[in-house]
């Protein structure tokens, strides 16, 4: 059973509860709520260049989990099932469209 426990932030002498983890690669953190992500291991996880370097982690993982990686396969779903997707928000579908429209694609039409 993991503690609950409290770590010092060094910024504004606030206090920050989580549970403190340890990755299967290592890497020890503290997390507040039940998501399993390693913040250090998706920080070395995230791609350089394309489409996905250019989202947030949550987003990245749901278009990767649905077989997403680059504008081609963004362009066979449609927008309404792309914001079906958890981890898909308002904030990621300028970025995606912006990503589209660069290439000379669209979402597939419903």
């Amino acid at each position: 059973m993991k503690a609950l426990t409290e770590k010092r932030s060094f910024y504004f002498g606030t206090t920050m509860k989580g549970t403190l983890r340890t990755c299967k690669r290592g890497h020890s953190y503290y997390k507040s709520t039940d998501c399993p992500a390693c913040p250090q291991c998706e920080q070395e996880s995230r791609p350089g260049i394309g489409l996905l370097s250019q989202l947030y982690a949550p987003a990245r993982r749901a278009l990767l989990n649905a077989g997403i990686a680059s504008e081609a396969d963004l362009a066979k779903w449609s927008e309404a099932d792309i914001l079906q997707l958890h981890g898909i928000g308002p904030t990621t579908l300028p970025i995606l469209k912006k990503a589209l429209k660069a290439k000379g694609l669209s979402y597939r039409k419903k």
